[in-house]
């Protein structure tokens, strides 16, 4: 055969194997492949736009009992991937997709191959996903290639939308996928969604009201929502970091011991409580009328942080924690 012909061939066989691979590990679909330095190689395409979430998880069960062991930092770059160590022969790695509406899908899981394999492995079934997956990008032109101030909101709400980890969630009942292969199209998403917080069931809601329920809880508080499972959303409260600063009126000197200064102590009236810091009383002055006290190291018992609170004409002046040293 020619040269330019052998070459023709050539090229267009690599652009059927581009092509066949291409169309392989787009989303939801992905590649992984087995080198031989025991490492694995996983990547995909990412044609999705409001995807926010992507978690490669992997099990020795084509059908169950997948745990998280990756949770991709960017999730919206078009094309991505990883190198992992081998977690031995037989296993199994799928993909768990979220979106910013809310929905989700499983891909098909698969075991790596060797890298003259031109298909992988395909699992014995699919897992079914709970919703159909959304549009692909828009044009660039489009509204949704060039965000505004509310895309750039909503994509910070949708970052504290977070599933709960497969520890977490041991105890709750799991969606199990069917035992064999069917034609019959996946089960629709559940009716009615739980809203809860800790062990308690604040509502129950179902259609439109989940949206509604949803965006108020992430535009009006600081709350995260954790998916549990596939029915049940747990409401994480915001718990603001505490800022230490030392305190003007109450305050650990050098020596160990606690001072209080109180300038206005001999006309208003004063009282200073402490406690551990686990919030235990510990003991408290009343009716402070001296402007300067000292109180002995040993009244506190131990070294460490406590708290204090100081009350001014029955009213709440401050709040605050001090340290005493071990070593005095």
């Amino acid at each position: 055969m020619p040269l330019m012909g052998r070459m023709l061939l050539s090229g267009l066989i690599g652009l059927l194997w581009i092509t066949r691979i291409r169309a392989q590990d787009t989303l939801p679909d992905f590649s992984a492949v087995s080198h031989s330095n025991g490492r694995v190689m996983i990547s995909w395409h990412n044609n999705y736009s409001n995807v926010t979430q992507i978690s490669i998880q992997r099990s020795t069960d084509s059908l169950k009992n997948f745990t998280t062991f990756l949770a991709v930092q960017h999730p919206t770059i078009p094309e991505n991937g990883f190198t992992s160590k081998s977690a031995g022969a037989g296993i199994f790695y799928r993909f768990f997709i979220v979106f910013a509406d809310g929905k989700y899908v499983f891909s098909r899981s698969r075991r790596a191959v060797s890298p003259g394999t031109l298909a992988s492995v395909q699992a014995k079934s699919p897992i079914p996903s709970q919703a159909a997956p959304p549009a692909q990008n828009p044009p660039d032109n489009s509204p949704a290639a060039n965000p505004g101030p509310e895309d750039n909101q909503a994509k910070g709400e949708s970052q504290r939308i977070r599933f709960a980890p497969d520890d977490e969630n041991s105890n709750k009942p799991a969606v199990k996928a069917p035992p064999a292969i069917s034609k019959r199209p996946p089960p629709p998403a559940p009716k009615t969604i739980l809203f809860e917080v800790g062990d308690t069931t604040i509502a129950r809601l179902a259609g439109k009201q989940i949206l509604h329920f949803r965006d108020s809880i992430l535009r009006k508080t600081k709350d995260t929502l954790v998916f549990v499972n596939a029915d049940t959303i747990q409401i994480r409260r915001f718990v603001p970091k505490e800022v230490y600063r030392v305190s003007t009126n109450v305050f650990a000197g050098k020596d160990g011991n606690v001072y209080v200064s109180l300038p206005d102590a001999s006309r208003r009236p004063y009282l200073v409580r402490f406690l551990e810091e686990n919030n235990k009383p510990l003991f408290e002055l009343k009716d402070v009328k001296d402007p300067s006290l000292i109180i002995d190291k040993t009244n506190f018992v131990h070294a460490g942080w406590f708290r204090f609170e100081l009350y001014e004409d029955g009213k709440l002046k401050e709040k605050n924690k001090l340290f005493i040293p071990k070593e005095f």
